[in-house]
C-alpha cells in the first residue's frame, strides 16, 4: 500500500525508541502522525518539531476513551491507514524471587499495558480503517511489536515474554478476522534495539548484549525498525507474519 498525501500513521509510544524512530520516518515517506503516547512523553515536543501534519495525542493504551481520541485526530489529518503499536513496558521479576512470588499486580500490569493495549489499538484503529475505500487493495496495515522474548523469555522476564507471547499469538488470529475488511495486520519482534529500556546499562553490560548478536554484533538501530514498518506497509503480501528483527540472536537463559 503506497503511501499518499492523505495518508495517516497511528504510533503509539511514538515519542521515543522505536516509535519515535517510526513516526520520523513515516513522516519522512508523506505520512501525517499522531504521536500517541502518555502525557509526560516528550510527544508535544515532537509534533511542534515535525510541523502541521503531525499531532500528540495523550494516550493511555488501555484507556479506551484516549484510544478512541487519537484514532479521531487521526481521521481529523486525513485517512487513517497505518496503526503501529510501540507502547510497552518491561518490568522484570522472576516468578518467585528473594522476595517470594511476583506480585500478581506487577504481571497484571505488564500483560495490561503490551497485550490487552495492543489490541485495544489493533481493534478500534481497525474499525476505523474498514470505513475507507482501499488503496492498492488494502484499506489499512496495523504493524504490531512484539519482541524476541516471546520465544527466549530469560529469567526475570515471565510478564513480558507472557505478554509478547500474546501479541504473537494474536498476529494471525486477526490477519484473518480483519483479512475480508482488507486490512493486514503483521507484527515486528525486536531483538536487542539501543532504546531507553536499554540507555541505561554501563558501557561493560551493553558490549556483552552486543557479542551475543551472531551478525551483526551489536545492537539494533530503531530507524532499522522504522524502515521494517515502512516495508510492511508497502508489501501486501505480508499479512499474519511475525518477523523477528535480531541478527540471528536466540537469547541465553540469562
Amino acid at each position: 500500500m503506497r503511501i499518499t498525501d492523505t495518508t495517516v500513521a497511528l504510533v503509539t509510544g511514538g515519542a521515543s525508541g522505536l516509535g519515535e524512530a517510526t513516526t520520523r520516518h513515516l513522516h519522512d515517506l508523506g505520512a501525517a502522525v499522531v504521536i500517541a503516547d502518555l502525557a509526560s512523553s516528550p510527544g508535544e515536543q515532537l509534533a511542534a518539531e515535525l510541523g502541521e501534519r503531525a499531532r500528540f495525542v495523550a494516550t493511555d493504551v488501555r484507556d479506551e476513551d484516549q484510544v478512541l481520541a487519537a484514532v479521531a485526530a487521526a481521521s481529523e489529518l486525513g485517512e487513517l491507514r497505518i496503526a503501529v503499536t510501540c507502547a510497552g513496558i518491561g518490568t522484570p521479576g522472576r516468578v518467585v524471587g528473594r522476595k517470594g512470588p511476583l506480585a500478581l499486580e506487577t504481571f497484571r500490569q505488564v500483560i495490561e499495558v503490551n497485550l490487552v493495549g495492543t489490541f485495544n489499538v489493533l481493534r478500534l484503529a481497525a474499525a476505523a480503517m474498514a470505513e475507507l475505500e482501499p488503496v492498492d487493495g488494502d484499506r489499512g496495515v496495523v504493524v504490531m511489536t512484539a519482541s524476541i522474548a516471546a520465544y527466549d523469555g530469560q529469567v526475570g522476564q515471565a510478564a513480558y515474554a507472557s505478554s509478547k507471547g500474546g501479541v504473537v499469538g494474536l498476529t494471525l488470529s486477526a490477519a484473518r478476522d480483519l483479512a475480508d475488511k482488507a486490512v493486514r495486520v503483521t507484527t515486528i519482534a525486536p531483538g536487542t534495539f539501543a532504546t531507553p529500556m536499554l540507555a541505561g546499562l554501563p558501557a561493560e553490560a551493553t558490549a556483552v548484549l552486543e557479542a551475543q548478536v551472531p551478525h551483526p554484533s551489536r545492537l539494533g538501530q530503531p530507524a532499522e525498525y522504522a524502515k521494517l514498518v515502512a516495508h510492511v506497509v508497502d508489501n501486501s503480501m505480508l499479512n499474519g507474519e511475525v518477523i523477528r528483527l535480531d541478527g540471528a540472536l536466540r537469547m541465553p537463559p540469562r
